[in-house]
């Protein structure tokens, strides 16, 4: 990471890179999947971005610290809340995804898929 002129873009990027779950590197030590952001024409920071499955693994832990509890101690409903925004945020498409919060949510895999369909049905 560069300059201190930069310190204020980095500080800015910050919170969105965490709440990836990614890692900023310099620059110079990005590969090819790092995705490097530039300000003012000059390489400031890499991000190093998770693989899939840790981005919901990442999501799970985030929205856990949100509530303030485990996942799975929440009443039916905020489940279900918390299984659309999953699946709005493409959740799903990770291999195990289902299988992954469900057990965060302390339930069986047949009941996210029931949540998920239920909201398909209305």
């Amino acid at each position: 990471m560069t300059g201190t002129g930069d310190e204020a873009f980095i500080a800015a990027v910050k919170p969105l890179v965490d709440a990836m779950g990614g890692e900023m590197i310099p620059p110079d030590e990005a590969g090819t999947d790092d995705v490097v952001l530039f300000w003012e024409g000059v390489g400031v920071v890499a991000v190093r971005l998770p693989q899939l499955a840790d981005s919901l693994d990442h999501i799970l832990a985030a929205l856990e610290r949100r509530k303030g509890r485990p996942l799975a101690d929440l009443d039916r409903k905020t489940k279900q809340e918390i299984v659309r925004g999953l699946e709005a945020r493409g959740a799903f498409a990770v291999r195990h995804g289902v299988e992954t919060v469900a057990s965060a949510l302390g339930v069986s895999r047949f009941t996210v898929y029931n949540y998920l369909n239920r909201e398909k049905g209305a």
